[in-house]
C-alpha cells in the first residue's frame, strides 16, 4: 500500500502550513495507545476530541508567531482557554505539546499501527452489517412479491364480488318481474 507523504514544517509561515501542522498534531496525539484508550471509555468524547482539536489549533498558530488574541478570534475560543492550551494546564493541551516534542526529536512520523486493531474490528463488522442488509434485502424482495400477489388476488376477488353484485342485481329484478307476473297471474285466476 504506497504511503502518501506531506512535508510538514514545525514552524509555519502560512494558512495551509498552519493546517498542515494542526492537523499533523491532532492525528499524532489521537493515535496514542493512551488517547485511544482514553476516548473509548471517556463519557463526553466530542467535547475531549474538540478539545484535542482547539489544541492542536492552539499550539499550530502560536507556532505561525500569531498572538493569543487572534489565536482566540481565529478558534472561536476565549484567551483564556487558549492560554491554559498552550500552557499545558489542561490534559488536551498536555498531550498535544507531548506530540510536538515528539515531533521535535524524531520528525513529524505518524504511527498508525495504534488503530490497526480497531480498523480490523471495524471492517469486521462492517462486513457483517453488510450481511445483515443483504439478508433484510432479500426479505423486502420476499414481501414485496407477496404483496404484489396479495394485490393481484385482491383486484381477482373485487372483480367477482362486482360480477357477483350484478348477477345478483340481475336476479333482484328478475324476482321482482316474476313477483310482479306472479301477482297478476294471481288476479287473472281469482277473476
Amino acid at each position: 500500500m504506497g504511503e502518501e507523504r506531506v512535508e510538514v514544517t514545525l514552524s509555519p509561515m502560512t494558512r495551509r502550513e498552519i493546517h498542515q501542522l494542526e492537523t499533523a498534531l491532532l492525528i499524532g496525539t489521537l493515535l496514542r495507545p493512551d488517547v485511544i484508550e482514553a476516548i473509548k471509555s471517556a463519557e463526553e468524547r466530542l467535547t475531549w476530541i474538540d478539545s484535542l482539536a482547539v489544541a492542536a489549533g492552539a499550539l499550530a498558530r502560536e507556532k505561525a508567531k500569531m498572538t493569543v488574541s487572534e489565536i482566540a478570534d481565529d478558534l472561536g475560543r476565549t484567551e483564556h482557554t487558549i492560554r491554559n492550551h498552550l500552557a499545558g494546564k489542561t490534559k488536551a493541551g498536555k498531550l498535544v505539546l507531548e506530540t510536538y516534542q515528539r515531533f521535535l526529536k524524531e520528525g513529524v512520523k505518524i504511527d498508525v499501527s495504534a488503530v490497526a486493531p480497531v480498523a480490523v474490528d471495524a471492517t469486521k463488522e462492517i462486513e457483517q452489517l453488510k450481511a445483515v442488509l443483504n439478508k433484510k434485502d432479500e426479505q423486502l424482495k420476499q414481501l414485496q412479491a407477496k404483496l404484489e400477489d396479495l394485490e393481484k388476488s385482491k383486484d381477482t376477488l373485487e372483480g367477482q364480488v362486482k360480477s357477483l353484485e350484478e348477477k345478483l342485481k340481475a336476479a333482484a329484478e328478475k324476482a321482482v318481474q316474476l313477483t310482479a307476473a306472479a301477482s297478476e297471474l294471481k288476479q287473472l285466476l281469482e277473476k
